[in-house]
């Protein structure tokens, strides 16, 4: 799945998921490192545990995050997958 960040330094998360894991995380731009260790922390994990460990985080003053914006993502494939 392709997902367009808002209000984050990254311009794009990319990702697959697999037996409702996620993997193949990667963000287009943003801190490379922090997006780097953050694509490798959640490699593997439940869709749903990831939603609920990064939800919410801020970055600084701004009301999101890369990882909050990895959480919106996946919500946004889970309501496509509820859909189908």
């Amino acid at each position: 799945m392709q997902y367009k960040t808002k209000g984050v330094c990254s311009r794009e998360i990319t990702f697959d998921v697999q037996n409702h894991k996620v993997v193949n995380v990667h963000f287009n731009g943003g801190c490379s490192g922090n997006t780097q260790g953050l694509s490798r922390l959640v490699e593997g994990m439940d869709i749903d545990e990831a939603i609920r460990r990064l939800e919410g985080i801020k970055c600084g003053f701004k009301p999101t995050s890369c990882p909050d914006q990895l959480a919106q993502a996946l919500k946004e494939y889970e309501a496509g997958m509820n859909c189908s």
